[in-house]
């Protein structure tokens, strides 16, 4: 292959032009979805579980614990991130002291 002939890279797509970004895509996944969390709760009706608690024995307790926790999760960062929150001019202020170093206390 002479330098002439160098393979060129296709450009990639365009931001937002992702198979992901396509309704019909978002829609199938969520049906996909939908119909696996269905499927495993069915299939509650044909494993046999050995309950520890008397709750575990509760059709669909371990999906509920699943979800639950999950929702548990996302609420417990939204309120640590108002506590880790930065403002938004955090890293483009001026610092509160001179760029030579003389800092009182020192």
């Amino acid at each position: 292959m002479s330098s002439d002939e160098r393979p060129v890279a296709a450009p990639p797509p365009p931001a937002g032009e992702g198979w992901l970004s396509r309704p019909g895509s978002i829609r199938a996944l969520w049906i996909v979805f939908i119909v696996v969390l269905a499927v495993t709760v069915a299939a509650e009706f044909l494993v046999h579980l050995d309950p520890r608690l008397c709750i575990e024995g509760w059709f669909a307790f371990h999906a509920v614990w699943g979800f639950l926790s999950c929702v548990a999760m996302v609420l417990f960062a939204n309120l640590l991130g108002v506590f880790l929150r930065r403002p938004e001019d955090y890293y483009t202020r001026r610092p509160e002291w001179p760029d030579d170093g003389e800092r009182s206390g020192d």
